[in-house]
This record gives structure tokens, sequence and C-alpha cells, in this order.
């Protein structure tokens, strides 16, 4: 099958500065894609390119197997939403929606249909009279949203489209946006820094970072299996917990030893042994009471607590439901060494360890 958008070893300079390099991409029909790095690391520069404003340095981009090189935006039938949400200050909002219907010719019983549809799922059915130049910000941005939504192009490329938007209504508008692209099998390219927009919304995500892929993979893969230490410390809320740690190995087994803990079994595999770092998610950390390691402060996020515990030297943030402890208890701690990490020092590339399923 061919992929609905491909990208090939694309790179972007900007005179001595490497936007983006050698990126290799794949989006099948139907596919919701992100793009996630943190600000600079070439994400909207690659969506530029695909959308026909910026011109690649080296690499091809196609769409449905054909070349879109030297192609106009306007000839790459593309639907297209970007930060700055443009919308027509002089028309209503129903007029703004119904644009890109009108370009196509589509009848207006059918436009006016249409408009409403979308009007409904974006909660903008009270503004349909009201005109662009009376809109906040966040209307403008649903507005600019749904002119590209109601058109039902098969191939979408959406940079930070929710930025402006407040928690409650990305929130719905993650569901309603997710709904609507499988509904319409529509191919989707979305740029986020927001983890929790790529996580929920996402069937894979391209994790990025000074230019480069660092990992693609299902939103569970991302998390779970990070190939190197920035995907892991750059995916997860409360971030991973990294933990210096000596590595021991014999008979086929890895081991650790940490400033609190000894002789901590990961399980079977290689890994070069001295100081490196082992990576364990505030979820997968138990507390007890009785033990050495005390509470220095926790933050109350309503059914859940995040405790900070002192640990060596360091503070371990660790996700507990609430009541569990307080400041000032002395706490045992209990690792989930099924789904811990180990990193190497020097690398920063995530082991392959095989564990032995038990906690410790």
């Amino acid at each position: 099958m061919t992929a609905k958008l491909e990208l090939r070893d694309l790179e972007k300079r900007f005179d001595e500065t490497v936007a983006v390099k050698k990126l290799s991409l794949s989006l099948e029909k139907g596919e919701f894609v992100s793009l996630l790095g943190p600000s600079g690391c070439g994400k909207s520069t690659t969506l530029a390119m695909v959308a026909g404003f910026e011109t690649p340095t080296a690499g091809s981009i196609l769409v449905d197997g054909q070349s879109v090189e030297g192609l106009p935006p306007q000839r790459r039938r593309i639907g297209l939403v970007f930060q700055d949400y443009a919308v027509f200050s002089k028309l209503s909002v129903r007029a703004n929606l119904a644009f890109g219907l009108e370009a196509k010719g589509v009848g207006r019983a059918e436009r006016a249909k249409a408009v409403q549809a979308i009007a409904e799922r974006l909660d903008l059915t009270n503004l349909l009279d009201r005109r662009g130049d009376r809109l906040n910000m966040s209307e403008m941005q649903r507005v600019a949203i749904g002119r590209v939504l109601v058109t039902e192009p098969q191939l979408v490329l959406l940079d930070e489209p929710m930025s402006n938007l407040d928690a409650a209504l990305r929130a719905s508008l993650r569901g309603e946006m997710k709904l609507i692209q499988k509904q319409l099998q529509q191919t989707v390219l979305y740029v986020t820094h927001d983890q929790v927009e790529a996580m929920s919304m996402s069937d894979r995500i391209a994790v990025m970072s000074m230019g480069e892929l660092q990992q693609i993979g299902t939103p569970e893969e991302i998390y779970r299996r990070p190939r190197n230490r920035f995907v892991a410390e750059f995916i997860g809320d409360p971030p991973i917990n990294l933990i210096a740690c000596e590595v021991q190995t014999g008979g086929g087994q890895v081991a650790v030893t940490t400033a609190g803990h000894r002789g901590l079994v990961l399980g079977r595999g290689s890994a070069p042994a001295g100081r490196h770092w082992l990576g364990i998610r505030p979820h997968d950390i138990r507390i007890g009471t009785g033990g050495s390691f005390p509470v220095r402060f926790l933050e109350t996020l309503g059914a859940e607590e995040v405790l900070h515990v002192e640990y060596g030297g360091q503070l371990l943030q660790i996700v507990t439901p609430t009541g569990q402890a307080r400041e000032g208890d002395r706490v045992s701690l209990q690792f989930d060494l099924r789904r811990a990490l180990l990193i190497d020092a020097g690398s920063d590339a995530v082991l392959p360890i095989e564990s032995f399923g038990v906690a410790a």
C-alpha cells in the first residue's frame, strides 16, 4: 500500500544551522501521527516543508506516492491549521466556516448542513453570526480548525492548534478532533510540544530533538520502551526519576546498586559494568511505613499526591493515592523493576534488559 505521506531523508538548513536532519517518516492512510518535541527541535519547520511554505535543502516529500516538489501550497491538496489561526475578520463565523466549501463549489444547502454540523462539534453554534474581528483567541482557534475540517481533506497538517485554549476546552476538543479524524479516515500530521495531546490522540508519536528523529512508536512504546535518555526524560509527567547506580553483571544477569538499595536484579542481558543511570517512573515506586527515606514535601493533585522523597542526596518523585504519607514521615521504597530502565551513562542509550518480572 502506498503511504499517504512519506518523507525521505528530509533536511533543512538555514545558513550553517541544520533545522531538520535526514528525517524519514511515513504516514499510512487514516493514521494520526504527532511530531513531538521541545521548541526549536525542527517539528514546525518539517510541517512548513510538507505544506510548501519552506523548500527542503535535501530529501523528498511524497503525497499518495507522488512528489510534491515545486508545487505551491494551494496545489498540494492539504488541510492546514497553523498557530496564528487566521480568520477573515470581516466575515461571520458562518461565512468563515463555509469559505472552503464555497471555493470547492459545494451547493448552498449542503454547505449550510456541513457548517451547522461542524459548529455543533466545536461549540461554535452561538457564534455563527458573529464577525471574525469580534472573536477571542479561543474562538478564533476553533473557527480556524473548523474551517479546515469541514472541507474533509484527506491529509491534514496541524501546528499547535490548541495552544491558546484553556485546559477544559482542550480536553473536549481533543476528543472531538479524534472522532472526526476517525470518521473521515483523515491522515493527520500534528505538531505539538504538549505530550498529553500527543499521547491521547496519536496512533504513533515521532519524538524530535535538535532536528533529529529520536524515536517513533505508539504512545505505549514511547512511554514504556524509550530508546534513549532524552525520550525517557521528555515523556512522562511527573518526569522519570534517574538514579545513579553501579552495574554488576554475572551469569547473564544484570544487577544494580544505588545509594538506597543493594543488589537490585533487573533481569537478563549484558551491560557495561560501572556507573550508569537507573530510570524509575514516579508511578512505579511503592511506599511503605517505617522506612529510612524522609518525605520532604508533597503536591496534592486531587485523587493523587506527588511525594518528594529524599534518596541518596536527590529527591525522588513518587505518585501515590492521597493520604499515604505526610511531610516529615520516613518511608520505605519498593521499585517495580519490571518497568525499570537502565541507561548507559556514556551513550545515553537505554540498554536492552529482559526483565524477570519481579519488583524489589
